[in-house]
């Protein structure tokens, strides 16, 4: 399988840590965010990594040349004359991620420690188009996911905002949040590429806007396991306590 790292953010929220570093080579434990997600990807049998990049997308280049690509193929999207969103840097590297297997997208910013293996072969049995790793986690931001684990909507509590307009929400739906790391079929490829008429967009609006044309399916790991997003920096104090000092 292949996957791509998601490194192309401002890191707005870690300042003043990110005013002259990618968000992405923040460390966790003395290790770089990226590099924990590289080893993670690598010991799950990735062998070939898109990493896209814009701030400070030189340091990442550097950075992954001096582990000599971790010793496996490791590819540049470079975004840093224009940053394209989750959805525009998907597609900007359809290149490097078109085949026949399903590809790992992973927020460089998450940590987490649940079973790829498990997502990816559950993928793969309900024949979906997508698989989202989900949770039952407090935020503003939820999707509404039905009895029988597909995708049918989204909405926001803090505005009551629900999207595809119109749709109704089922006493059956699970609000469940998102969690940085889904797995994509090469089948999404020329849907997503009539999406926009804008490079830059988003592919969670992707998701939620071909909810009812793709199949698109929750997952939440079945043992217990922990996930951390490294978006602030009180964030990465609590990922070293309870995270980083187990591995």
């Amino acid at each position: 399988m292949k996957a791509i790292i998601f490194a192309a953010g401002l890191g707005t929220r870690l300042r003043p840590l990110t005013n002259d570093r990618p968000k992405a080579l923040v460390e966790v434990g003395g290790v770089a965010m990226l590099e924990h997600v590289i080893k993670r990807l690598i010991n799950h049998g990735i062998d070939e990594i898109v990493i896209n990049i814009h701030h400070f997308g030189d340091k990442i280049i550097e950075f992954v040349k001096t582990k000599n690509n971790f010793g496996i193929t490791i590819h540049i999207s470079d975004e840093r004359d224009l940053l394209l969103d989750t959805g525009g840097g998907i597609l900007k590297a359809r290149k490097w991620l078109d085949g026949n297997e399903p590809i790992i997208i992973h927020n460089a910013d998450i940590l987490t420690d649940f079973d790829l293996h498990k997502m990816s072969k559950q993928h793969v049995d309900n024949n979906a188009d997508v698989t989202l790793l989900v949770a039952d986690r407090k935020t503003s931001r939820y999707f509404y996911i039905n009895k029988s684990n597909q995708l049918k909507g989204w909405t926001n509590i803090s505005t009551g905002e629900v999207k595809p307009l119109g749709y109704i929400a089922q006493k059956s739906d699970k609000l469940l949040a998102f969690g940085g790391v889904h797995i994509v079929s090469p089948s999404i490829f020329d849907v997503l590429d009539r999406y926009s008429s804008e490079p830059k967009f988003s592919i969670t609006s992707f998701y939620i806007d071909k909810c009812n044309e793709l199949k698109i399916m929750g997952y939440t790991p079945a043992e217990k396991y922990q996930w951390h997003d490294i978006g602030k920096i009180d964030s990465i104090k609590v990922a070293e306590e309870q995270f980083i000092s187990k591995l």
